[in-house]
């Protein structure tokens, strides 16, 4: 990674929390974490100087202030190349942990769609419930990309990872809608518009079904 892409800076906050109760402490680890924020050593959390950082930073420090904790937030201006490296390299371990686990989640639901498909065993209901569980693995892949400050290209390989079994004429999604004709007529959904990235005469000439440009076309 070169200096280019470091951070202009960064912020560094400094807390201690009483040991009870505890739920005041897990709150702030699931905010912090929800903010990407990384952890260098105990109770030492670190993000890249940006406004909405800071005031984020600002808030928890006043929210542990109000909890009789202690508080500080640093700005730290510039680290040692070495350094930045290392705390560059603590960001992306937290976010591969975060895309390991929703390649899995999304692997275990798509090969269960296919499954059912592929037996012809798929209800209206289950292609529902299918199509929420997908939604709510879409916007947890927002998430995680909103917090991926120093992308490396696992990203974009989830992004493709949830996308490609939906394109196309042997898409998972089209296989779901073709089992609809097991279904009883007065359970299926309306008919949505047809997707158009598979096109049966790309290359042809409808009119004579020949390649487009030979001679009989």
């Amino acid at each position: 990674m070169g200096t280019d892409n470091f951070p202009p800076g960064w912020l560094l906050l400094l807390i201690q929390l009483p040991s009870t109760p505890s739920s005041v402490r897990v709150a702030l680890w699931r905010r912090l974490r929800a903010a990407g924020a990384t952890t260098m050593v105990n109770s030492a959390w670190l993000l890249p100087d940006t406004v909405s950082h800071a005031e984020l930073f600002e808030q928890l420090r006043q929210n542990i202030i109000r909890q009789r904790g202690t508080g500080f937030v640093l700005n730290v201006p510039s680290l040692p190349p070495e350094a930045t490296e290392t705390v560059v390299q603590l960001f992306r371990a937290d976010r591969a942990r975060e895309y390991d686990e929703f390649a899995e989640r999304c692997s275990a639901l798509l090969e269960e769609i296919s499954k059912e498909t592929r037996a012809e065993k798929y209800t209206f209901a289950e292609m529902e419930e299918s199509e929420q569980d997908l939604e709510k693995l879409t916007r947890w892949l927002a998430k995680i990309q909103a917090r991926d400050f120093f992308p490396d290209g696992r990203g974009e390989q989830a992004t493709a990872a949830l996308a490609s079994p939906m394109r196309g004429r042997s898409s998972t999604w089209t296989r779901i809608r073709l089992n609809l004709q097991h279904v009883p007529e007065d359970e299926r959904p309306e008919q949505e518009p047809l997707e158009v990235d598979y096109d049966p005469w790309r290359g042809f000439d409808p009119r004579t079904g020949r390649p487009a440009g030979s001679p009989d076309a």
